[in-house]
């Protein structure tokens, strides 16, 4: 019994000897991080105001501020170590062995961060932008280290890793885009008044922007009609409801002024037998 309290009271003199020893440097510690964490908050603060007069996008500005946040709090970090007495090169030397391990485990993620820090600084597109690359196409709702957002007519979302997305062939509509729509008339009809119909039809609507200016023309002669192409610029919101705005308004407009849209038809012969 006697060497069982021994040892207790040796492991309570230890307890009270490694308190004493390191408690005041741990609790120094403690206050350097504490104090590192409120620094790195107004060093990001102060660096999103800096950054604010360059006009970058939303995601580079946050991503510079989670930098000076990381930067700053890893300063705090060392000095906070070093009051531990903690050697910082062996703990180096590990970090660097881990961080290659990690990094062959996690090569897809890393893949979608570099390919993110390449869209974010070479600007290939911007939040708002229409995109199509592969077999996907979309509004541009968010750019992000790990993937890209984009938005569908029908609501629906997709998701894209960014490194599906370097490398490979995009096309940007930008905030615009160009409707292909077309009309008929018939060959009997007069050509100038429908153009001129067309015309007042795309003045008429709210959606269709007056800069570029819409492209109106003769685009085919077929077999029993003229094919008019109408292709106005709309903002990309608007590309859906617009088409079926304009096309209801052309239809009106036609059968106000008695411009006729051909049926497709077909003139079959019946020859005689001997």
């Amino acid at each position: 019994m006697n060497d069982q309290f021994q040892s207790i009271d040796q492991i309570k003199a230890t307890a009270i000897d490694m308190v004493l020893k390191f408690g005041p440097k741990a609790l120094v510690a403690a206050v350097i991080m504490v104090a590192g964490h409120f620094a790195g908050r107004w060093a990001g603060r102060m660096v999103e105001r800096l950054v604010q007069r360059f006009h970058l996008e939303a995601p580079v500005r946050s991503l510079i501020v989670r930098i000076v946040y990381l930067v700053v709090l890893t300063l705090f970090a060392i000095m906070a170590l070093q009051n531990l007495g903690v050697e910082l090169l062996p703990l180096i030397a590990g970090l660097g062995v881990a961080g290659a391990g990690i990094a062959l485990a996690m090569q897809g993620l890393l893949g979608n961060i570099v390919a993110g820090l390449t869209i974010i600084f070479t600007h290939p597109f911007h939040v708002g932008d229409y995109i199509s690359i592969g077999d996907e196409e979309g509004e541009v709702l968010d750019i992000s280290l790990f993937s890209t957002t984009l938005g569908h007519t029908d609501r629906s979302r997709v998701v894209i890793p960014n490194r599906k997305i370097v490398g490979e062939i995009l096309h940007n509509y930008g905030k615009v885009r160009q409707l292909g729509l077309a009309v008929r008339v018939s060959y009997a009809a007069d050509v100038d008044a429908a153009l001129a119909t067309v015309d007042g039809v795309l003045r008429a609507n709210g959606r269709v922007l007056q800069e570029p200016v819409p492209v109106v023309g003769v685009s085919q002669l077929a077999d029993s009609s003229v094919h008019i192409s109408v292709m106005p610029w709309v903002a990309v919101p608007d590309y859906v409801p617009a088409t079926a705005e304009i096309n209801k308004a052309l239809l009106e407009a036609f059968r106000a002024r008695g411009i006729a849209i051909p049926v497709p038809q077909h003139e079959v012969r019946m020859l005689g037998t001997a």
